[in-house]
């Protein structure tokens, strides 16, 4: 059977997804799942009825970027994202990028209301983005990217949650970080990045 992805188009947990399958250049078919229509097949597929899913040529199915992406790089090791001599330190630090990911949604759906207590929560939404953008700047002032110098899942989720957070919020906060700005703009040359792209 073919390996198949169930995503979300604009889903950055899905993205990461997506950007390490191209890396590993792994072929798969896409389904796209409407978040708002979701199948009973789909749940049977995904209790949490969460996007992405994948699904193995075996038949392996997995739930969840984190452990899609952990399995991908142990049955498909070339390139690796999660390097044996860092892996602990890689999945730590990816739980930043799904953070950022986390807050941005969350923001998202915030600003979609008229209320002052949603006005309140955006506040308090976007000061947990920037405190965990201002460390990610931190890493990015000591190496290339931000386990080192190679780029990882840490920088994939990390970009992907800014790519989610830019498309939704815009793209202010360029001005304000500028290690990641450039960081980032110099990842968006990769052609799995490139074709990954959330579209609004």
């Amino acid at each position: 059977m073919p390996r198949i992805l169930y995503y979300a188009q604009r889903s950055p947990y899905a993205r990461k997804v997506r950007i390490i399958l191209a890396e590993k250049n792994l072929a798969y078919h896409s389904q796209e799942v409407d978040l708002a229509k979701r199948s009973p097949e789909f749940y049977q597929l995904s209790p949490l009825g969460k996007v992405p899913v994948f699904v193995d040529e075996d038949g392996t199915t997995i739930w969840d970027s984190t452990l899609i992406g952990e399995y991908l790089d142990e049955v498909y090791p070339k390139p690796s994202f999660y390097p044996a001599s860092i892996k602990l330190e890689c999945r730590k630090w990816e739980e930043i990028g799904d953070a950022i990911a986390d807050q941005a949604v969350a923001l998202w759906m915030e600003k979609r209301k008229d209320e002052q207590a949603s006005v309140t929560n955006s506040l308090r939404l976007q000061a947990i983005i920037d405190r965990l953008l201002g460390v990610c700047e931190q890493k990015l002032a000591q190496s290339a990217y931000l386990m080192g110098e190679t780029w990882t899942i840490v920088d994939i989720a990390v970009l992907s949650s800014l790519g989610y957070l830019s498309l939704r919020m815009g793209e202010d906060w360029h001005g304000q970080y500028p290690l990641l700005s450039q960081w980032f703009k110099k990842l968006y040359e990769k052609e799995s990045i490139q074709i990954t792209i959330p579209i609004a």
